[in-house]
């Protein structure tokens, strides 16, 4: 009965939340989970309150119980993916979701994990009648030991749940879709009884280009020897490991590396290892820094000429592949970009690594987004959590040059105190990187001067004069008025365009691509006017979904992009950026 009557029973879960528990696996030796899973749409949350993941299906006296489940006579969906587009039915659907499938395995004198790269938003993991935890945060990575529940046939099942709350990060009020379901890959992964947890390596800021910091953290063995080995530049290491961590500066003569830039995204290989663990990762050598109003990469001044993009396709929404990610960062650089902002949460990891190859620079962010619950210190744990793993994630990655800790935020004290303390966190967890966010122009008095900016390194604005606000005299008025002591970049501008809707030589119909167009180059002509505005990353790269946008001429869509949905159409300010970029030294 406590299933029915008890209004608490998140508590049991609350109590094994998991956080920072990001390992280093790329190399790992791996087996996928994905496949056909059953599913069974849970609005109630019965799994949860009933706990039909301990599968008691006989009473004391081994009498046979009725039940409300049948996992193995469930429909099945393909996983990774957003249930939204498995089924019409769940397009809009908004709620708990329980998914399950056996899998066989042979145990061997090894240590195992399940790795889910994402789930949107709740995820409650259960093996063999096992609760394992509860993790939340609908972006980002996490992994759960599984080594002692395992046997050779097994069940595994997760609940998902992707309603909007207000305490959550985001909140329950945002301007993307919300997709559903476990969209990234479900793995195992095995390792040796002691093993590599994770390892950092990067070039040392300041160092002239001559040393590089590695960090290494170990389980299952408190002390030892590791050692890292980058073979091009002739570099062997032996790292002392105390209480499960170890950290050295490497010295290596300059000359010898070439350092990796958008022109020269060359990668070194780096090996690491520690008693019977070995882990290899590609690796980009350089450095970022802020110096006054500039950006430096490898002590050069540099611009930032990029674009805005959500995570999403037409056909996979979040789960996007490889191929679609390789294609994004193909037509950026056919439009002159060598950066994106990943808005508005953690993007897959792979986005970073193809980024690595390619040579994009990028901004990760964590989705504190809008009117956050900024007085909720659980919010805020969430918060720094997510902010956590990704940082863990992709320390490695050369691509990442910015972590963002927010957008569009009101400047209360409330949110100063949150963010603040997001900055601190990031930069305590890495301090090779600048930290951002996306903040506002106070309107009154037309000018960029929000407290935040005294604790972050680059200070991003958004601002969409010439759409919602029409009157686009204020923002030669907010260039004159302002005089920030640190870099901008001008995070967001733009206007919401039907691709083909266009009326020659009229450029007041709004929803047009005439009308985009103009408010385009009017930023650009304001904008590379002020000599403190560092970059830009208009708004955005293609259209998006977003359920509150429900003009005709969006059809619950947000229309901004220089691309249509598919990216087969380039609109019309798809080529005044192209032309302004290539411009740009």
């Amino acid at each position: 009965m406590d299933g029915i009557h008890s209004p608490d029973f998140w508590d049991f879960y609350k109590e094994k939340l998991i956080q920072d528990s990001v390992l280093t696996d790329f190399s790992r030796d791996k087996i996928s989970l994905g496949g056909k899973w059953q599913y069974g749409i849970d609005q109630y949350d019965t799994c949860l309150r009933n706990r039909w993941w301990a599968e008691h299906e006989y009473d004391k006296d081994g009498r046979p119980l009725p039940l409300d489940y049948s996992f193995d006579t469930w429909e099945t969906m393909h996983i990774p993916s957003c249930w939204n587009l498995e089924n019409d039915r769940l397009f809009l659907y908004e709620g708990g979701m329980v998914f399950t499938r056996k899998f066989e395995y042979k145990k061997q004198n090894e240590r195992v994990f399940v790795k889910f790269g994402g789930v949107n938003y709740q995820a409650a993991v259960f093996i063999n009648k096992t609760c394992l935890g509860l993790h939340e945060g609908g972006s980002t990575p996490f992994y759960i030991e599984i080594t002692d529940v395992l046997q050779e046939d097994n069940r595994i099942i997760v609940s998902v749940n992707n309603t909007r709350r207000r305490d959550y990060v985001p909140m329950d009020n945002t301007d993307w879709f919300n997709y559903g379901g476990i969209y990234r890959d479900v793995e195992l992964i095995r390792v040796p009884q002691a093993f590599i947890r994770r390892f950092n390596v990067a070039l040392m800021p300041g160092s002239d280009f001559g040393k590089i910091f590695a960090r290494v953290e170990t389980d299952g063995a408190g002390t030892g020897i590791a050692t890292v080995k980058i073979a091009e530049l002739g570099i062997s290491e032996d790292i002392t490991i105390r209480d499960g961590i170890g950290e050295a500066v490497i010295d290596f003569q300059s000359d010898k590396v070439t350092l990796w830039s958008p022109d020269t995204p060359k990668l070194y290989d780096v090996e690491v290892s520690f008693e019977n663990d070995r882990l290899t990762d590609k690796v980009g050598f350089r450095e970022i820094t802020v110096s006054g109003r500039d950006i430096k990469l490898n002590g050069e001044s540099i611009f930032l000429k990029g674009v805005s993009a959500h995570e999403e396709s037409v056909k996979n929404g979040r789960a996007v592949t490889d191929d679609e990610i390789r294609e994004n960062y193909t037509i950026a650089k056919e439009m002159g970009c060598n950066f994106m902002r990943l808005a508005h949460y953690p993007h897959t990891q792979q986005a970073a690594r193809i980024a690595d190859e390619m040579g994009i620079m990028l901004w990760e962010e964590v989705p504190v987004y809008w009117a956050i619950d900024f007085n909720n210190e659980m919010t805020y744990q969430n918060a720094q959590n997510q902010l956590t793993e990704l940082i863990t994630r992709d320390f490695n990655r050369a691509s990442v040059i910015l972590w963002s800790v927010g957008n569009e935020n009101p400047d209360s004290d409330e949110r100063l105190s949150f963010m603040s303390r997001l900055t601190d966190r990031a930069h305590a967890l890495d301090s090779t990187r600048p930290v951002t966010a996306a903040c506002l122009v106070d309107n009154e008095k037309l000018i960029i001067n929000d407290r935040l900016a005294d604790k972050i390194d680059i200070i991003g604005i958004n601002e969409y004069y010439g759409w919602y606000d029409p009157d686009f005299s204020k923002l030669p008025k907010v260039l004159t008025n302002s005089n920030p002591t640190k870099p901008i970049i001008i995070s967001e501008f733009g206007a919401d365009c039907r691709a083909g809707h266009t009326k020659q030589g009229n450029r007041d119909d709004m929803f047009s691509e005439d009308f985009q167009l103009e408010v385009y180059e009017k930023q650009i002509e304001m904008l590379s006017s002020a000599e403190y505005v560092k970059g830009m990353s208009p708004w955005i790269f293609y259209d998006f979904r977003c359920p509150r946008r429900l003009h005709h001429m969006q059809n619950h869509y947000n229309i901004k992009g220089l691309l249509t949905a598919d990216k087969k159409h380039r609109k019309k300010a798809f080529y005044i950026m192209k032309e302004f970029y290539n411009g740009q030294s």
